[in-house]
């Protein structure tokens, strides 16, 4: 293993994250749990799927993240008509040297929002897919590495079902936790409310972490120290979702995997250089609350993924 991650970086990595969240919080109010698995998820070098009906701040979230991290941000709109070339980039003749030019297209950058996934056409999903899984595309045989570090936030509105293409099971698979964003509450509302022509200017949001802090911070989060029987409680909980009378599928070594890795990152940003129950407690929900396929039966008796994964995490055993 390698050496162990010194006191002061992890004050400076804690010190760091309060300071992001803090920033984050004066723009979008009362997401902090879900800003922390955006994060975790960014360090683990995943991906994420926000899921929320329209109007929740998922785009201000996102840009204003990309500001706080001192990030490069592009967002995409999905459509029925998108290609894979709007999302990946195209080859352009030039005249003047009689040569094909790559020129790249919004999937070259650090953040990379894409609005309504599930609108955009199989071919052009598989291509954003592919992107994020190999992180690097090939256009005519050449091939091109994507900037380090690359987190794809894709959202979904669980409403409409019009014009969508639905997501296959393997594709959602391929991000390593989904969030669902809910309402706010009626206190949080006024806030907005109250505060309204503040939040959507965000000329005032300062970068407060450069991309060699987060690079640091990705590094270390590989060097947390999971305990053996950590991961055996691991390997419990996406044993049990297996199990369940109300699953059909339940998650594969992949879910257990993004339980492994958020929960590094979760630990790092808590200032601790190694894992605890509490932190895999926290990553169990966005890690497998989309991995895990209910009978249709669950699904009259009012069944759902969060009251199975809450069951779970009540009847296996704490290390």
């Amino acid at each position: 293993m390698d050496e162990r991650i010194s006191r002061e970086e992890l004050s400076k990595f804690k010190g760091l994250i309060g300071r992001v969240i803090e920033t984050v919080n004066r723009k979008i109010i009362g997401k902090k749990r879900e800003l922390e698995l955006i994060l975790a998820t960014l360090f683990s070098e995943g991906h994420v799927l926000l899921e929320g009906v329209p109007g929740v701040a998922k785009t201000l979230m996102a840009r204003t993240i990309s500001k706080t991290l001192g990030l490069e941000f592009k967002r995409v709109q999905a459509t029925p008509d998108m290609l894979p070339s709007d999302i990946i980039g195209v080859q352009i003749f030039d005249p003047r040297n009689n040569a094909f030019l790559f020129k790249k297209g919004p999937v070259f950058t650090n953040i990379l929002f894409v609005d309504e996934i599930n609108r955009a056409p199989p071919k052009t999903q598989a291509a954003l897919l592919e992107a994020m899984q190999e992180r690097q595309v090939t256009v005519e045989g050449v091939t091109y590495n994507l900037p380090r570090p690359f987190l794809v936030i894709a959202t979904m509105n669980p409403v409409e079902v019009e014009g969508t293409f639905p997501l296959s099971e393997a594709q959602v698979d391929r991000f390593l936790s989904k969030i669902i964003i809910g309402y706010p509450s009626i206190e949080e509302t006024v806030e907005i409310l109250d505060r309204y022509d503040e939040i959507v200017d965000l000329s005032d949001v300062k970068p407060v972490m450069t991309r060699d802090d987060i690079i640091e911070m990705i590094n270390s989060a590989r060097r947390v120290y999971v305990d053996v029987n950590i991961k055996k409680y691991i390997a419990a909980i996406v044993e049990a979702t297996r199990r369940h009378p109300m699953v059909k599928l339940g998650a594969s070594p992949r879910g257990a995997i993004a339980i492994y890795l958020l929960s590094r990152s979760l630990a790092l940003m808590d200032g601790r250089d190694y894992v605890i129950p509490d932190d895999v407690k926290k990553a169990v929900y966005p890690a497998l609350i989309h991995r895990i396929i209910l009978k249709s039966e669950a699904r009259i008796s009012g069944v759902t993924v969060t009251s199975i994964i809450q069951g779970i995490l009540e009847k296996v055993e704490v290390p």
